[in-house]
């Protein structure tokens, strides 16, 4: 294939909606296997599957696509002005009908970022099926490791946090990439650590989580215990605060993030969740309102239980969350009683804490 044919479906990506975008070969990333395979064994990975559940099927994109030579990878900016409320819109413990506690989301799910990159993928993919290749779209997907693909296409370094930061960009982006047996001239290329000195993102992890440059102890980050089923660990509960879902902490103070954001802010960003409003909704409802949040088994019982430590660290000791605590330390379910007792002694509710249950 010649330059001007990978120059102009690069283009077509560029065009469609991408920020940056590269090109690398098709061959396994045994730089991202070894990696993985180290974290699982240090437990790093705790019970995360994503592309830890097949580290060979992950980083060997020939076993996705038989034949691929090449993959084009692209990245989109997620990143919108404004601030998650850090409380909930209550003030001295004063009620107000029209308000909830607000629960904070991170700022990648703030909106669907990854239909529009997967737009601008195809965008490729169908240039490259119109001309005799196999091309198939991999975003937000386990098949692949596609910070790796960046990385090896020449888009980044991986930064202290283990985010890939994109040259005088940051890391507030989505990735993905196309997979296909077509022959394209790579763009590949080592971009020197940008980081330098710096552990701003070290410092400020809430829990510790990133525990020496590059490296993330999931059983300490707060995004993966928010989506991990199970009891939430007593010891990160404090730590959570009025979080939901994600956290941005180690990327907020990060210098290259903070100065090369491409703001894609289109008016309907959704920075917070009510958490009264989840603890009262049916099934169905919460499904409804978290949307394509990761929730495993699509339970809702984990953003149930997320919410109940929302409310613990809110600071709100209105009736309205003296009520829905009351709820659910009376209720059926162990582990969400369990949550709902944390939350109101946290709160100071000594009442729902000490008083007997009535069968």
């Amino acid at each position: 294939m010649t330059d001007a044919y990978t120059e102009e479906l690069l283009a077509l990506v560029r065009a469609a909606g991408a920020d940056r975008v590269g090109v690398t070969t098709a061959a396994p990333l045994a730089r991202a296997r070894v990696a993985i395979e180290s974290r699982v064994a240090a437990g790093h990975a705790d019970e995360m599957q994503f592309t830890f559940r097949n580290p060979e099927r992950s980083t060997t994109p020939t076993m996705s696509v038989p034949g691929a030579r090449s993959i084009i990878v692209a990245a989109r900016s997620y990143w919108s002005e404004g601030t998650p409320p850090e409380n909930p819109s209550r003030h001295n413990g004063t009620a107000d009908s029209n308000a909830g506690v607000a629960a904070r989301v991170a700022r990648y799910a703030w909106r669907n970022h990854y239909d529009p990159l997967r737009d601008a993928l195809r965008a490729a993919a169908r240039r490259l099926k119109s001309d005799g290749h196999r091309a198939t779209v991999f975003a937000d997907d386990n098949s692949i490791v596609d910070r790796e693909v960046a990385y090896r296409a020449g888009l980044g370094w991986y930064g202290k946090n283990a985010n890939l930061l994109l040259e005088g960009l940051g890391s507030w982006f989505v990735l993905g990439c196309v997979v296909t047996t077509a022959e394209l001239r790579v763009t590949e290329r080592e971009v020197g650590d940008g980081c330098g000195a710096c552990r701003r993102c070290i410092d400020a992890c809430p829990t510790g989580a990133i525990v020496e440059p590059g490296v993330v102890d999931a059983r300490k980050c707060l995004a993966w215990l928010l989506q991990k089923p199970g009891t939430f660990d007593h010891a990160h509960r404090a730590a959570l605060g009025t979080r939901i879902y994600g956290c941005d902490d180690c990327q907020e103070v990060c210098p290259p993030s903070r100065r090369g954001a491409i703001d894609r802010t289109a008016g309907d960003e959704r920075a917070s969740v009510d958490a009264l409003e989840l603890l009262t909704a049916t099934d169905d409802e919460i499904l409804r309102i978290v949307g394509e949040w990761y929730v495993a088994d699509r339970n809702p019982r984990w953003v149930r239980r997320n919410a109940l430590l929302v409310l613990g660290n809110s600071g709100d000791r209105s009736d309205d969350v003296a009520s829905v605590l009351a709820r659910y330390v009376h209720g059926d379910d162990v582990l969400l009683r369990e949550h709902a007792l944390w939350a109101a002694e946290r709160l100071g509710f000594e009442h729902l804490v000490t008083e007997e249950l009535v069968p």
